[in-house]
């Protein structure tokens, strides 16, 4: 998990482009963009009793991850997240709204659609576990939440692990290619762009690379 932890979204994207991409809608709500964590499932459709029933029963590191319905109330505000945060859960992820942004804790990683005023009922038995819709993604409890400036993948864990070994690979060809242009090399040059195009353009199949120089 550390592994998986400290690689860019975008990278693990670029080994499998199947892993589902939550909408990209659900935005970042407090400057902690990065969460990595196994998801502890949520639905509180129009009230936040759930959500605070799962903060009581997740565990440190665990990632709420929160279908909240499409009405306009708020899933959680200041009070929630605080001991969200003091239980030192993972972060939380709503498919929904949240209230008093203001308040909520910067340490704690929290997306959601946005912000409204009115909080949801607290009447109705929670609802936690099992599987989810999520921001256009099936979510089961233990899929792992990753996420970070450029958006949310949430996968079985077998899956992320599985891009691992290839990420780091792209992430040390990239650091390279990266140095190298800032040095004042040409991208262009690095790569086979000509070549590329011009099989493209004959109808081969070809394919974009690139060499940092040697």
């Amino acid at each position: 998990m550390d592994a998986l932890a400290r690689l860019p979204v975008s990278t693990l994207c670029d080994v499998d482009k199947s892993l589902p991409v939550v909408d990209p809608a659900i935005r970042p709500l407090t400057p902690s963009e990065r969460v990595c964590g196994p998801a502890y499932t949520v639905v509180a459709a129009g009230e936040f009793l759930s959500v605070l029933w799962a903060i009581g029963e997740a565990q440190p590191g665990d990632v709420l991850v929160v279908q909240a319905g499409g009405a306009p109330l708020a899933a959680l505000g200041e009070l929630l997240a605080t001991e969200a945060h003091r239980r030192r859960l993972g972060g939380i992820v709503v498919d929904g709204y949240v209230r008093d942004r203001a308040g909520l804790p910067p340490e704690l990683p929290l997306w959601a659609r946005g912000t409204v005023p009115v909080a949801g009922r607290s009447d109705v038995p929670p609802r936690v576990g099992g599987p989810i819709a999520f921001g256009g993604v099936r979510v089961n409890p233990g899929d792992i939440v990753i996420s970070d400036a450029d958006g949310i993948v949430i996968a079985p864990r077998a899956q992320l692990e599985a891009c691992v070994p290839r990420a780091q690979e792209i992430e040390a060809l990239e650091a390279e290619v990266l140095g190298a242009t800032r040095r004042g090399d040409s991208l262009i040059d690095m790569t086979n762009l000509r070549e590329h195009v011009a099989k493209l353009q004959a109808g081969e199949q070809s394919a974009l690379a690139i060499n940092p120089p040697s």
